[in-house]
């Protein structure tokens, strides 16, 4: 299937980055047993002081694997195949730009959730580089605020709550429609409405290959769904494909 495409869509999720050494959120160990989701949706981020302090502290935590993380062979197989010229796009429920650091061209990777590497002012709308920001942190600020209107600042992240970038979900379902295959990896497809995307695939009557460590909603979609390690399946995937 992936030797016989040409605009393949790979649609990617937690799976992927906890092969690069970043823990899952919802995972046993990850943030979400050290803190309250709950404690984290937008309407209550906009309206405490308080809950914006500790959304930090856990962002913060998040950012410092984040920022040290490196691509695995699943990112660089994804990285081949665009050199190839077979991908169409890659959307990512994942804020950790690893394909970014794999090679990846930027037009295409969405990031559906947003990315944790840049902070913006949920007033003016001016963005800031992380670590500018981490160093604001480090220096003793809780809760920072912009320096040029005094709005809250954010972590350039979806939250609970938080409404999906419109343009970012177009250009997604786009991509969904035109795609002549789609693979899914590391993504547990519960997500909505991310999940949507590959859902479009299928109906736009393209191919569907899911690999994922556990079962899907959609698994009985697909046209082939392999249940295993990402890095070890993938990039032999890809290898036969691009010189068979």
């Amino acid at each position: 299937m992936i030797a016989g495409s040409k605009r393949i869509l790979v649609f990617t999720g937690a799976g992927l980055s906890t092969e690069s050494g970043i823990p899952d959120f919802r995972s046993p160990g990850g943030l979400w047993d050290k803190y309250d989701p709950s404690d984290f949706y937008f309407d209550k981020f906009l309206a405490s002081g308080e809950t914006r302090e500790r959304y930090w502290r856990m962002s913060s935590e998040s950012y410092a694997v984040m920022r040290k993380a490196l691509p695995n062979k699943a990112h660089l197989a994804l990285h081949h195949l665009e050199k190839a010229g077979k991908l169409l796009g890659i959307v990512t429920q994942n804020i950790d730009r690893l394909h970014h650091k794999a090679g990846n061209s930027p037009e295409r990777v969405i990031e559906l959730h947003g990315t944790t590497f840049f902070v913006s002012c949920l007033s003016c709308g001016a963005s800031l580089d992380r670590d500018v920001v981490e160093e604001r942190l480090s220096a003793g600020e809780t809760a920072p605020r912009c320096t040029t209107c005094g709005g809250i600042l954010k972590p350039a992240t979806i939250s609970f709550g938080q409404p999906m970038p419109q343009e970012a979900m177009s250009l997604a379902f786009e991509w969904a429609a035109e795609c002549d295959l789609c693979i899914v990896l590391g993504s547990s497809l519960v997500v909505y409405p991310a999940a949507s995307v590959p859902i479009e695939a299928v109906r736009g009557g393209a191919p569907l290959i899911i690999i994922n460590r556990d079962e899907t909603p959609m698994d009985d979609r697909a046209n082939l769904v392999i249940h295993g390690s990402v890095t070890e399946i993938l990039g032999p995937m890809v290898e036969a494909a691009l010189t068979s």
